[in-house]
């Protein structure tokens, strides 16, 4: 199993979603962030929140078996694209063990 983690636009979330979902990707959680990199948007200004920040972002994060990861992320990329720099970054990463909250039931695959 493996873990993907995205950084996209607020703007974008909605397609992004809309997107994994139409394609059989319901399990996804999504969280309000904020984060700093080299691409600094000439009207962006520090959070209020954390005073060293720039830029809002959604972090998504699906755990998917392995031959799921390629499409994922072509589906990220391709919807969370827009024509403005810093559209963000996808990560992946393995999963040893996943278990059912409820039963405590190791999953094999998602």
């Amino acid at each position: 199993m493996k873990e993907l983690k995205a950084f996209i636009k607020p703007s974008r979330a909605k397609q992004v979603v809309d997107a994994l979902r139409e394609q059989g990707f319901d399990c996804i959680t999504l969280s309000k962030a904020e984060g700093t990199g080299s691409f600094k948007r000439p009207d962006a200004f520090p959070s209020l929140e954390f005073k060293i920040t720039d830029s809002p972002v959604v972090k998504l994060e699906i755990v998917c078996d392995d031959h799921k990861v390629d499409p994922i992320v072509q589906i990220i990329s391709k919807m969370g694209h827009s024509d403005e720099p810093g559209d963000g970054l996808i990560y992946v990463s393995p999963v040893e063990k996943a278990y059912r909250v409820k039963t405590g039931e190791l999953l094999t695959r998602l």
